[in-house]
């Protein structure tokens, strides 16, 4: 039997995590399992009034991440996992706190009840980390899929959330024993053509290379229409 295999996709806002997902869910088979943000109940209000909502939008996320994980260690098959449930204790609730939106107590409050659920539930074997030191690429990202939630993101901000994603593939691995693969999306288009292709000949390879011959996955690189 092929051995099951739970990736997820890490990065900044914009970065394509979730067109990655997409693609490697349509490419290699994978269940998708997208990062809650549409159905978010608190995310507008968080924009607009980040301290007021900073801690409530954490334990939204928590919740909701601790219920895909579940849900994907129920599953029989190999899934892919749109945002990690690391980033948010590792990244955006430091960050927040940095800034303010989070108190000492509050920040205190969401990290045990992370070790509380975490406990619970299995890691990725594998993280697929998608980064660029420019934000304006994000910016533009962020525009073109529009979100009326996200209009008032800066560059300011993303500049501040990159700083911790510089160390995250590190933290994922020396912390949580989790590999990372990580792609710089700066001149990176992976939605055809050769962006495409490069793309998911570096995840195959990296899905890979750690199992023996007689025991791969079901999948191979085909040749990919853009």
């Amino acid at each position: 039997m092929a051995p099951k295999v739970f990736v997820a996709l890490a990065g900044n806002i914009g970065t394509g995590k979730s067109t990655a997902a997409r693609l490697l869910s349509r490419h290699f088979g994978f269940e998708i399992f997208h990062e809650p943000v549409l159905d978010n109940r608190f995310l507008k209000a968080y924009y607009q009034d980040m301290t007021r909502w900073s801690f409530t939008l954490q334990m939204e996320f928590l919740l909701k991440r601790i219920e895909h994980h579940m849900m994907i260690e129920r599953h029989t098959g190999s899934c892919v996992q749109d945002r990690t449930l690391i980033e948010d204790p590792e990244i955006f609730a430091k960050y927040l706190h940095g800034l303010g939106h989070l108190s000492d107590n509050e920040l205190d409050l969401y990290f045990d009840y992370f070790q509380r659920f975490s406990t619970q539930v299995s890691q990725p074997n594998k993280v697929i980390l998608l980064h660029t030191p420019d934000v304006n690429v994000l910016l533009k990202r962020i525009a073109l899929r529009g979100r009326e939630e996200e209009r008032g993101i800066t560059a300011a901000f993303l500049n501040g959330l990159n700083g911790y994603y510089n160390s995250f593939a590190s933290v994922a691995q020396s912390k949580y024993n989790t590999q990372v693969l990580s792609v710089d999306i700066t001149n990176l288009d992976i939605r055809e053509g050769a962006g495409k292709c490069q793309f998911l000949e570096e995840v195959q390879v990296f899905l890979t290379a750690d199992l023996p011959p007689d025991n791969q996955l079901p999948f191979a690189i085909a040749p990919t229409q853009s």
